[in-house]
């Protein structure tokens, strides 16, 4: 296969709430945190390819970026961070494309707002899926997002003026019986229940992250473990923390590793992720298993 891993998803522009503006999404903090550890790796977004141009070059000699034309890009006003995290939409980039080539060894579908196709072509080894933007609804622009209630958000349905766009929950419950691990946030885990029940019973492993609490990792075979955590010393800020979590998470299953030192290394790497502040602060590999031969990495500091 051409790509080690592969993220589909729509890079964002993060307005903070200074009034600056940055990259992000799941599938650019994912795509990055695979590419530091040594995966080659495509993200396949959709936006408006001149602002996609400029925001993600600093990036284009780790990542290949294939860029879907759209009218804007999807633009997120961001304050606070963890629980208290509110975001706004500004501007939204559609619906990805149906049945595109996403042939990769890993492939990881990381919506932000309800852009993920439900079917591509091409041969993935590995599927992994962080469900949270299809989780999440807005009323038109300048809409605040919010978690949907379980079950809800289905683009078959007749939309009512002014309902969030997109595809939701309820269309993508296929996709679980595809996938071989699940990241959620413990927010998420309502509006994603059922959606998490399918990728249960399909055999997927199911992470949950729980803010400064350890992240629990749910097997098969229906036994939990929880997942060892180190501290964090003066964050720089969790944005992006969770999907870094992702991407190392299905980077070591797809390498064969068992669930307890996965969840260990990319507890590990999200943590080093918020040491620092934005895209640039995503680890390699080596800053990873540094901070998970200190004493203390079995602390308790996890990103949700």
């Amino acid at each position: 296969m051409t790509y080690d891993y592969t993220t589909i998803g729509h890079v964002t522009i993060d307005v903070l709430a200074d009034g600056s503006r940055q990259p992000g999404g799941s599938a650019l903090y994912s795509a990055l945190q695979a590419a530091r550890l040594g995966r080659r790796t495509r993200i396949v977004t959709q936006g408006h390819p001149d602002e996609l141009e400029e925001l993600l070059d600093p990036y284009r000699a780790e990542l290949d970026i294939t860029v879907l034309p759209a009218e804007q890009t999807t633009t997120l006003l961001t304050t606070g961070s963890g629980e208290g995290r509110r975001q706004r939409v500004l501007a939204w980039a559609g619906p990805l494309a149906q049945d595109l080539d996403l042939e990769s060894a890993i492939l990881h579908l990381a919506p932000v707002a309800r852009e993920t196709p439900t079917r591509w072509s091409g041969r993935a080894g590995f599927v992994g899926l962080t469900p949270q933007g299809l989780a999440r609804q807005w009323s038109g622009e300048d809409g605040e997002m919010s978690l949907g209630s379980r079950g809800a958000g289905t683009a078959a349905a007749p939309q009512e003026e002014g309902s969030t766009p997109g595809r939701g929950v309820a269309d993508a419950l296929g996709l679980a019986t595809a996938c071989d691990a699940i990241v959620v946030s413990r927010e998420e885990r309502g509006a994603c229940a059922d959606l998490i029940a399918a990728g249960s019973r399909a055999g997927a492993i199911v992470a949950m992250t729980a803010g400064p609490d350890p992240a629990t990792i749910l097997l098969p075979d229906g036994s939990s473990l929880q997942s060892p955590v180190p501290p964090i010393e003066r964050p720089g800020g969790d944005l992006g923390a969770g999907d870094v979590f992702a991407a190392a998470l299905f980077v070591m299953l797809a390498d064969r590793s068992p669930p307890a030192p996965a969840a260990a290394f990319a507890s590990a790497a999200a943590a080093v992720r918020m040491r620092g502040s934005g895209p640039h602060a995503v680890g390699g590999r080596q800053a990873i298993e540094e901070l998970l031969q200190q004493p203390s990495a079995t602390g308790a500091d996890v990103p949700g």
